[in-house]
């Protein structure tokens, strides 16, 4: 196993990103190592931070200001050649379709459910985990 996942936590509020961080945990799952946190606050760190690699997830706010989390993650999808997962913080549970168009990965509405949140993560997490074994 890795000695830690890299997972990078972007929205332009933090108390958001502090949000995710607790609700998500040091470890979101028995199977999978710790998680190392990347806090970002601005879309254009978020674009060069994922150009930069390493990363094994990405979290993004869909409700962060000025670019909301579903157009970051559509455009790392379309820019990003075999990009790390990218999990999408929507408002709303009816809001989940959106992600859809933004190409993510997994999606989690608001108000943030950890038991749920653990589990998208632990699901787009397992394959990145059993790839460096190998």
């Amino acid at each position: 196993m890795p000695s830690a996942l890299k997972v990078m936590v972007y929205s332009s509020n933090a108390d958001t990103r502090a949000q995710i961080m607790l609700a998500l945990g040091r470890r979101p799952s028995r199977e999978l190592p710790e998680v190392q946190y990347v806090e970002v606050a601005t879309e254009p760190v978020v674009i060069r931070t994922a150009d930069a690699g390493g990363l094994d997830l990405l979290i993004l706010d869909g409700e962060a200001a000025p670019a909301g989390g579903m157009g970051v993650c559509r455009q790392l999808k379309d820019e990003l050649y075999q990009g790390p997962p990218i999990l999408v913080i929507v408002a709303r549970p009816q809001d989940a379709w959106l992600a859809t168009w933004s190409k993510a990965d997994g999606v989690v509405s608001q108000p943030l459910d950890p038991m749920q949140l653990a589990s998208v993560v632990t699901d787009l997490l397992r394959p990145r985990v059993t790839l460096s074994r190998t």
